[in-house]
């Protein structure tokens, strides 16, 4: 079930914020929730649920055990339980296929459906265990709440990734108000018009050009298709990600914030501060820092900074391009990291060139991304820079600019930078900021009723990160 579905808005939805409003204790709150998350998963994935149950069960048992005893040996076969999970599920065939490609070695290729947000319920788990294990408390979670954490349908399936300690307290202890609904629901509804009307038009228009042979493809095109695939991953990830935040919002959950206009960022290291915030906390909590961080000098630093990326590249899916986009971040960041002087504040006049640097990068890397196999990101890098013009592929440029799809694509860009926060900073203390508000309650209403007839007219409709 998506967030964007007739089923989820108009069914599901309301019905569980109903009636989650109107109980008032927290533990029949979380029963709810329980009962509505499994539902949720098992409308996509019904055999799944198994697995999700399965794993939620074997994590608690062992949160149980390092509630009491604070083993390393034991917090690491959970985390190696959770990662052969991943590897099982997400890159058996990947490494068979690598595999083969040695001389002598025939192995069978199984053919296993990957389970949906299995990598992001994965970390979540690994997360609860880690972080009991840390705790001082010997407080032993029940299995309702490990299971409730994990599985809580808003952030299942595409995250953002919340760490058991941010809302350990939550879970038992949140309060539902009516401006906490209020302001949920208009987060939401600002997720869902990102994704419907800004994601679905842009990437419609980077399948299409992404779809063509390289060679089919002129400099103009494969220009605008990387652009539209940049503002589609942004977009279609953020806007799912402020559905979610609002969604806990409504329920009486904080959940961490994912994005913070990262196509705004001056610097790859700046862009990582801003794009897809919990995972690179995530990573920097339970894999950078317990790898030596940077306290080990600048050559350990630089290692731990690879491998990271590496990992983040190998996280997103089971292709060589995921490794390659990682690898190149990780490259980007440590130059960055030898580049730059502590302490030494930065020169005013370079934020320009270092803005287009990373945008330039950035976009680059998500080709990589986007592309099916390496040997098509590195063709199709080389139109972008090939400087030539095919009658046919000209037409197909032409035919992607409607006048729709062009106030999209400046919407796009335009929404990529701080200016609804810049002007409503500089409103906050205004007369006028409370009329404001009530406008901006009506726009969003408007937003949630285009977003609507744009569902019935629309058949395209994918979220990129259900594939991870």
């Amino acid at each position: 079930m998506v967030f964007s579905s007739g089923v989820f808005l108009f069914i599901f939805l309301p019905t569980v914020l109903l009636a989650h409003t109107l109980i008032r204790n927290n533990s029949v709150r979380n029963a709810l929730l329980i009962a509505a998350s499994l539902v949720f998963y098992a409308y996509g994935e019904p055999v799944y649920v198994l697995l999700l149950l399965g794993s939620v069960g074997i994590n608690y048992l062992f949160g149980r055990i390092l509630s009491t005893r604070k083993n390393r040996g034991i917090l690491a076969a959970a985390v190696v339980f959770n990662l052969l999970l991943l590897a099982v599920y997400k890159y058996a065939g990947f490494l068979a296929e690598l595999l083969n490609g040695l001389p002598f070695v025939n192995l069978p290729v199984p053919n296993i459906t990957m389970p949906i947000g299995i990598s992001f319920f994965t970390f979540q788990a690994i997360s609860y265990v880690a972080d009991t294990y840390r705790s001082k408390d010997k407080e032993k979670t029940g299995f309702a709440n490990v299971l409730l954490y994990i599985s809580l349908f808003p952030q299942l399936i595409a995250g953002p990734i919340v760490k058991y300690n941010s809302v350990r307290e939550q879970i038992s202890g949140r309060t539902v108000t009516v401006d906490k609904l209020a302001s949920g629901i208009r987060r939401f509804i600002i997720g869902l018009s990102k994704k419907m009307l800004l994601a679905n038009p842009v990437g419609f228009a980077a399948d299409k050009i992404f779809g063509m042979a390289p060679g089919a493809i002129d400099t103009p095109l494969a220009w605008l298709g990387a652009v539209c695939y940049t503002l589609q991953i942004y977009f279609d990830f953020s806007g799912y990600s402020d559905m979610a935040v609002g969604l806990g919002k409504c329920m009486g959950f904080d959940f961490p914030e994912n994005f913070d206009y990262p196509y705004a960022a001056a610097g790859i290291r700046s862009f990582w501060r801003r794009w897809h915030m919990s995972l690179t906390g995530w990573f920097r909590e339970y894999l950078y820092i317990p790898l030596g961080g940077n306290r080990k000098g600048r050559g350990r630093q630089i290692l731990n900074t690879m491998t990271v990326f590496v990992c983040t590249g190998i996280w997103h899916g089971a292709n060589l391009t995921f490794i390659l986009w990682g690898f190149l971040h990780g490259l980007l960041m440590s130059a960055e990291t030898l580049l730059t002087r502590k302490n030494k504040p930065e020169r005013p006049a370079f934020k320009p060139l270092k803005w287009l640097y990373t945008v330039l990068f950035v976009i680059l890397g998500f080709v990589i991304f986007r592309s099916d196999t390496v040997s098509y990101a590195f063709a199709y890098i080389g139109r972008m820079f090939a400087f030539v013009r095919l009658d046919g592929a000209y037409r197909v440029f032409l035919s992607c600019l409607t006048p729709v799809f062009i106030i999209t694509l400046v919407t796009a860009v335009i929404a990529c930078f701080p200016i609804v926060p810049s002007v409503g900073s500089a409103l906050k203390e205004k007369p006028c900021r409370k009329a404001v508000s009530a406008v901006c309650y009506a726009l969003t209403f408007g937003l949630y009723l285009l977003c609507v007839m744009t569902l019935a007219a629309d058949s395209y409709n994918p979220f990129i990160y259900f594939r991870f």
